[in-house]
């Protein structure tokens, strides 16, 4: 079974996104902040990982920068409120882009594709 980390400082989108995924099959990992999404990806293990870039400890971005630098090849989702950040050259390092909704189509068919399921 192929493991997702959803780093979101809301609990209720972490919820969402675990319901969903967890629905198409997914083991889900869930952490509120940078911090302890870093650690998770030395026990958790995941193939890919959703990541809001409002976090309370450090911005996505810099969560992004310590993913690539441990893992290299491990897909990354950004997922955010704000569209505008897709404009910052820093979110190019990601692999996809999604703006945050309720409706988790989007979100669930990049993870299908990135994860080789779709």
């Amino acid at each position: 079974m192929k493991r997702v980390l959803v780093v979101d400082d809301e609990e209720s989108i972490r919820e969402l996104y675990r319901a969903d995924l967890a629905d198409d099959g997914y083991e889900v990992g869930l952490a509120a902040d940078g911090g302890q999404a870093i650690r998770l990806l030395e026990t958790f293990r995941p193939d890919l990982v959703t990541l809001d870039i409002k976090l309370p400890d450090f911005d996505g971005i810099e969560v992004l920068r310590r993913i690539r630098e441990r893992n290299s090849t491990i897909p990354v989702i950004l997922v955010t409120a704000f569209g505008e950040f897709k404009q910052d050259f820093n979110t190019w390092a990601s692999d996809a882009y999604i703006v945050k909704s309720h409706d988790t189509t989007e979100l669930k068919e990049a993870v299908r594709k990135l994860l080789g399921d779709g």
